[in-house]
């Protein structure tokens, strides 16, 4: 085995990746509770690498079990995603209030994540990256947390709902203008803030940052007996399916790595140009 396989391997038992394609499964150790999470990776038509980053683990945290589940959709460069994967759950977990006050606890490591990105942007450059989040407590609890435009989406009795927000530029044009912003809407092309981004909120992006928000909107959805899966996705899978054709078509894909590797290659179908990540995590 060549050293970069040994790298790639070791990524995959750790939980997170990016590569031209990727994919991977795990399980909680909880017993009496049959939670399984899979993930797959494709990289877009652009010419530019990979961007997108997941992580994906269980983890024991003292007496809890907690499920950490994320994708990070890069733009101008993959150093800030990368930057994400890394750091962004262990500054939540390390917020003092995440035990007792766990929407506050993420907003503000969500806030503090981003100063540190933007003053690492000698480092990181100019890009930028969105991110949705999603931590299974116990199996009990799923805290999603969001900024742009890549989705959470639970299934409850074949019914999709969605729990994070997408943040476009027209939605929120009154606050970028506040900011000094402005909201571009030429034709044939989507909203972008300043004529540049097609998201209103995101992490880092320096230049743009004093038009842009990182407040993520943060969402607790209880894992009741109605609860069969999650999906979080980059846009590159939101663009082509809606939430109730992503659901409808995994609901009866029982293997969560498979569902999600179905997801990704239904997008392709469906002629999505841009880099598609998927994780889907099953409750039964």
């Amino acid at each position: 085995m060549t050293g970069r396989e040994i790298l790639h391997k070791m990524k995959e038992k750790a939980g997170f990746s990016s590569s031209a394609t990727d994919t991977g499964k795990g399980k909680s150790k909880m017993s009496g509770k049959h939670i399984t999470h899979g993930f797959h990776l494709v990289k877009g038509k652009s010419h530019h690498p990979m961007e997108d980053y997941v992580v994906a683990e269980f983890k024991k945290v003292n007496d809890n079990e907690l499920g950490l589940f994320a994708i990070f959709d890069g733009h101008m460069g993959h150093d800030v995603p990368d930057y994400l994967r890394s750091h962004l759950f262990n500054n939540i977990l390390d917020e003092p209030g995440f035990w007792t006050e766990t929407e506050a606890a993420i907003k503000k490591a969500y806030s503090i994540t981003d100063s540190i990105i933007l003053e690492k942007s000698v480092d990181l450059g100019r890009g930028g990256s969105t991110a949705v989040t999603a931590i299974l407590i116990n199996g009990e609890k799923l805290v999603v947390a969001n900024i742009g435009d890549s989705r959470a989406v639970i299934c409850k009795n074949g019914v999709a709902k969605q729990l994070s927000v997408d943040h476009e530029p027209s939605k929120e044009r009154e606050s970028i203008e506040s900011r000094g912003g402005f909201v571009s809407n030429l034709p044939g092309d989507v909203p972008r803030v300043d004529g540049q981004l097609a998201v209103a909120r995101a992490f880092g992006d320096k230049s743009l940052k004093g038009h842009l928000s990182s407040e993520p909107d943060v969402v607790t959805e209880m894992i009741d007996d109605e609860a069969e899966f999650a999906i979080l996705a980059s846009d590159g899978l939101w663009k082509v399916m809606s939430n109730q054709e992503s659901v409808d078509a995994i609901r009866q894909i029982k293997d969560a790595q498979s569902a999600a590797k179905h997801l990704t290659e239904e997008a392709l179908s469906r002629k999505s140009k841009d880099d598609i990540s998927c994780i889907v995590v099953r409750f039964h």
